[in-house]
This record gives C-alpha cells, structure tokens and sequence, in this order.
C-alpha cells in the first residue's frame, strides 16, 4: 500500500450524477475535493434513458440550478429536443423534460468538473473504508493506493455487488461493458450497515435506419423551454423529433409464451424492481387487459444512429427480445444494436442516515444517490449537491443544509428516505408533494437561490438579478390591484381580471398597453400565476405554518424512546431505529400514529 502524499477534506465516489454534482459542490465552497471514480472515460454517462427531466424530475433540476448545480445548464447546452410537460394543466405538475446528446452530456460535464478550482479527479475503485473511533478517516482503492479524507461521499448507483441478466445469462457487472465494485459491500457489512438488494433495468437500443418512420406518431419539441435560471450564451443544439409506436397483440403472445425465461419471473432476480418504470414483462402480466403499449423512440444523440426504445425495458433472452421488438410495425425490420438487460445491485436500507444524508454509524460519512434506493439521474443529482454542501460544511465547522417539505421536492425526496422504509427503487413524483403549489418549477429560484448564495455557490451577479426578479413580482403584484378598468359599466382591478381563466399577463399586455408593461417572461409569468392562485397558495402557506410548530419541537439527541409509557412497541421501535430530530419528522415514519405523536409530545414537555 501506498499512501497519497496529499490529505482531502472531501472524497468524493463514483462519477455519475450524485458524484458530479457533489464534488462540484464542495469543491467551489473551498474544500479540498476528491473525485475517484472506476473510469475517467465515463464520468456522468446516461447508462439508462439520455433524457433528463420528467414530471417532479424536472422541478428537482431546476432546484439543482437554483442551488448552483450543473445538471439543468449541461442539459440546456446538449439537449436535442426540450419539451414542457402537462402544459395544459395546472401549473404545479409542469414540468421541463430534455432528451440529450449522451455523448456530449457526458463529455460537457466532465469538461465543468476538469476545470474546477480545489478539485482533483483520478481514476480508482474503492475497495475498502479507513475509520477509527466510528469516524471516516480515508479509503483504500484496488490499485492499492490510500487517500486520507476529513469526509466522504459514497455515489457508487448500481456498481455494489451489480449483477447483470439477460435471460438465463447473468455476469457481474456494474452496468454493462463496466465491473462491478464488489469490496464496498463487504467493508459497508462490516462497519455494521444493513444492504438490500433491487433491480433496474433498460431496454434494447435499434438502429435508426432500420426503422419505418412512416408508421409512427412524430413528436416535435416545444421551442423557448430551458431548465437554467442562467443564460449562458451556450448556442443550442440541432433540435430533432422523438417518434411513437406501440406494441401489437403479437407482442404480448410472444413475451407471455417466453415468459418462464424471463430472471424476474423464473426467481433467478431476487431485488425487487421499480413500480413506476416497469419492464415490458410486468406491463403485459400485471395490465393483462391492455391492448397495446406505448413506445418513444429516442434518439441518443446527432452523433448516433443508436435509438433509446422506450418502453420495452425487459430481462428476456435476445433471441425473444428480437422476436417481440420485429412484432411492433415500425420496427418489423429493426436490427438491435444492444440488448435490455435487467441489473441487481446493493444498497442501504433506509433509517440509517440523518437529514444531512450523513450516516449514523459512521461520522463524515455521507450517501448519495442509487446507493439510498432512488431511481433516476435527477434523484441522484439531488442528493448528490446536498451531500457535496453537507461534507464541506461538516469541514468548514457550518451546520448542515437541510431543506424542508414545504420548500424543495428534494426536501420531499430526503425527508421520504429516511423515514419510509423502502420497498422498491424511490421514485419523485408530485403527487408525494403535499405543498406542490408551492413548489412549481418556474418558482425553484425564488425558493432556493438565497441558500446558493450562502453557501458560495451563486454568484454575487446572479443574487442581484433574483433580488430584481423579487422585487419587480411583489411592485408589480401590488401595482396591478390597484389600476381599475371599466367593464360593462363595473370597475375591476387589472389583478382581479388577470384572475379570469380567460386571462393571461399576455393578454393584458395586448389589451392595457399603457397599464401592462413587459416585464420578460419569467416574471409575467410568476405575477399571473401569484394572481390567479392567490387563494390556494395563501391556503398552502398556512397550512405549512401550522405544521412548522411540530419541526419546532425538538428531540434531544440520545432520547430514550423504550422508556415512555404508553407508546406502541412498533413506535418505539420505529423511532428508535430513525432518531428523528423534531416531532414533524416523528410524525412522518412510517408505522408511527397521531396516537403515537400525541403520546411523545407529552413526554417531551415533561422532560
């Protein structure tokens, strides 16, 4: 062994999008960073989807932005088709979603990340963890080399013990053509962790000349959608079409005449898969009644002629993933280029980590990412930049960032995570929002960006524009109540027609010219919708109000839980297993009752 003449403040592990975002982060809050990654040639590869974004996705982008993140502007400046989701509903569920040029994506970033002041990057596996005194004190990598670290952040997705399956073929794996990192679960196991085990899986990829256009649905993007706060001057990207087919009744004969070879129904997967994305074999089983599916066809970029064929993510053997793939029409002639495979790999179950996303076990520890049982870039990339801000705070001697339900989806996300046991890979979503007015996409700046600027991550220049964004909304918002129009002989304030589901700030500008000014599309936009949803948000606003005064009351560190009468032996056992740090958050986990809640705050005021 040799030891690295150097020490760290930050360790960074695993270069996919929680390990981007991370060391980022901590690096450009002046920590000394480390990123150690198994290949310098695939740092923030889309080992799955090259799309970013979705429904709660693409607010977690955006709030990745806000904070001083990279995702949202590495998409904007890669991205080949932008699309607005829900756009004809509510504005809570829009949602920005991006299909990426894989290949500069991933070299984008790794270009950001290169260039990055206090940041190191090499090329090593971690096979196992120094810690003396129940303390993180550095890492040992299979090319034999120590690093000495103040703090680490462990983002290793679906490398831990990964296995990959392709009908009766499986072979170790991280993800495919990439080993697995077999030496971390062992050292996890041995520091006490508990791991689980769960699968996710992708589809076959088929080459675009050998498939017939003519009988899809072709799916343009929606020009002027954009996930950065920041205009970087970066040009776009030729903008392309995504395409939609669906599978036939021939389909579904075939999967279910081949099903018993399929690892996920043969028992040979024993990681329990994700609800929300499933695999073509869990469509036709469990919606039997269906009669088609449908399927996008994704480029992967202007460089390829590889495309993503969304939908049929699947386990089966090749020669049954051909045979069902030639009996959707468009793709009668399709040749597949890579086959879907399905992957297990480890994790830590949840309960094992604090809101900071530092574990309990182990201080200056910290996880990010698959590694917490989430599914999906955007997720990772969340945790990734608050592990990366929590690490180099603990180094700085600063508290902890931690955000709320009520003020960030990954406040939702993290605040899921540690008090729901998970079942299956964690998927975001708005309807596990209960503020989700509140929490809009076009809002995230607004929300976040004060943090980002504490922290050292936002830019003196970009606060000023926020600082000017806040103010024109509240002079404006305020202005436009009190400017008073005729109509059909009654008076009504411009606010109160802006109300009117027939009214947008555009159309006001249209018809009140010399009251209505321009003011740039993102503050029209966030005075029309405070306007029109002034009641509900009002509503939101106390109903968080009122639920503060539970996260105000605090649990001591260390508080005996067994010891109070009259709670339930799950109560006990569940709050004992969390250790949450308020009464909100008590009230939060998963087996735990208002009974319960009632029954420890008592016992708190008594103490």
């Amino acid at each position: 062994m040799w030891k690295y003449p150097d020490d760290f403040d930050v360790i960074v592990m695993g270069g996919g999008h929680a390990g981007c975002e991370a060391a980022l982060a901590s690096a450009r809050m002046g920590a000394r960073t480390l990123l150690l990654t198994m290949s310098l040639d695939t740092i923030a590869k889309m080992s799955c989807n090259p799309a970013v974004g979705g429904v709660a996705k693409g607010h977690m982008v955006r709030e990745i932005d806000a904070l001083g993140g990279e995702m949202g502007k590495v998409t904007d400046c890669t991205g080949i088709q932008f699309r607005m989701l829900n756009a004809t509903k509510g504005p809570a569920v829009w949602a920005p979603r991006a299909q990426a040029d894989k290949v500069a994506y991933q070299f984008e970033m790794k270009h950001r990340l290169e260039k990055t002041a206090n940041l190191e990057i090499k090329q090593g596996t971690i096979e196992d963890l120094i810690v003396e005194n129940d303390k993180i004190k550095g890492v040992i990598t299979k090319e034999g080399i120590i690093y000495h670290t103040k703090t680490l952040v462990l983002s290793s997705g679906t490398f831990m013990r990964g296995l990959l399956h392709i009908g009766e073929t499986n072979y170790s794996g991280g993800r495919a053509g990439d080993m697995p990192a077999i030496g971390l679960s062992a050292s996890l196991e041995r520091l006490g962790f508990d791991l689980g085990r769960l699968k996710t899986g992708t589809p076959p990829r088929v080459n675009k000349r050998s498939i017939d256009y003519s009988l899809t649905e072709e799916q343009p993007g929606d020009p002027g959608v954009k996930f950065s706060f920041d205009d970087e001057g970066i040009p776009r990207l030729p903008q392309i079409s995504c395409h939609i087919t669906y599978t036939t009744e021939q389909t579904k004969h075939i999967i279910l005449g081949n099903i018993h070879r399929s690892p996920m129904y043969s028992g040979k997967i024993k990681g329990i898969g994700p609800r929300y994305c499933p695999s073509i074999e869990d469509k036709i089983v469990r919606f039997s009644d269906k009669e088609r599916h449908q399927i996008f066809l994704e480029p992967e970029g202007l460089g390829t002629q590889e495309v993503y064929v969304n939908g049929v993510s699947s386990s089966l053997p090749f020669d049954v993933q051909l045979l069902f793939i030639h009996s959707i029409p468009a793709l009668r002639n399709a040749e597949i280029m890579r086959p879907a495979y399905a992957i297990e790999y480890d994790y830590v179950t949840s309960g094992q980590m604090g809101p900071s996303l530092e574990t309990k076990r182990v201080e200056g520890l910290f996880l990010a990412g698959q590694i917490n049982g989430t599914s999906g870039y955007e997720e990772a990339a969340g945790q990734g930049i608050i592990a990366g801000i929590n690490a180099a705070n603990k180094v700085l001697g600063r508290p902890p960032l931690i955000l709320s339900r009520s003020e960030a989806y990954i406040g939702v996300m993290i605040d899921d995570l540690i008090n729901k046991g998970l079942e299956e890979p964690y998927r975001m979503f708005t309807s596990r929002a209960e503020h989700r007015l509140l929490l809009r996409q076009d809002n995230a700046d607004l929300r976040l960006r004060k943090y980002g600027y504490e922290l050292g991550l936002i830019d003196a220049g970009r606060y000023a524009k926020l600082q000017h964004k806040e103010k024109m909304i509240e002079e404006e918002t305020l202005r436009l109540g009190k400017i008073f129009k005729q109509i059909n002989g009654k008076g009504f304030s411009l606010a109160q027609l802006l109300c009117r589901p027939e009214n947008t700030y555009a159309s006001l500008m249209r018809d009140y010219p010399e009251a209505v000014a321009d003011h740039g599309e993102e503050i029209n936009l966030q005075i029309e919708l405070n306007l029109k949803y002034a009641g509900y948000i009002d509503r939101q606003t106390s109903e968080v109000a009122k639920l503060s005064n539970l996260e105000n009351i605090r649990i001591p560190t260390g508080f005996d839980f067994t010891a109070i009468h009259g709670l339930r032996n799950e109560a006990k056992q569940k709050l004992s297993r969390v250790c949450p740090l308020n009464l909100g958050q008590a009230s939060r986990i998963s087996g735990v009752s208002p009974a319960d809640i009632s029954v420890l705050m008592i016992a708190l005021q008594k103490r």
